[in-house]
């Protein structure tokens, strides 16, 4: 079972058991996030991993004939997050 859940206004196709790297969240390393099924309401439940950072990036810009150069690297922080549970939520008029 597989569920599409949204945060840093990014989508993730998230399974049970997998890890995923989204935005940086400010929630603390060992604690639990939930998340709502965008295709069917399911709660998604995710524990929080640890945060880190990136891979460097250079970025590069010039202006050609001009003498104009600007160097600069960028690192981008994330929280890694591992899916633990996603559960439906029953249907109307279901027997539990």
């Amino acid at each position: 079972m597989y569920a599409i859940i949204e945060t840093g206004g990014k989508q993730y196709k998230v399974e049970i058991g997998t890890t995923v790297d989204v935005d940086l969240l400010d929630i603390e390393v060992g604690k639990k996030i939930e998340f709502t099924d965008l295709l069917n309401g399911a709660k998604v439940t995710a524990k929080v991993l640890e945060h880190a950072k990136g891979e460097k990036i250079t970025v590069f810009k010039y202006k050609p004939k001009k003498n104009e150069r600007k160097k600069q690297g960028h690192r981008t922080q994330f929280t890694k997050l591992s899916i633990e549970d996603i559960k439906p939520i029953a249907e109307k008029g279901a027997k539990k």
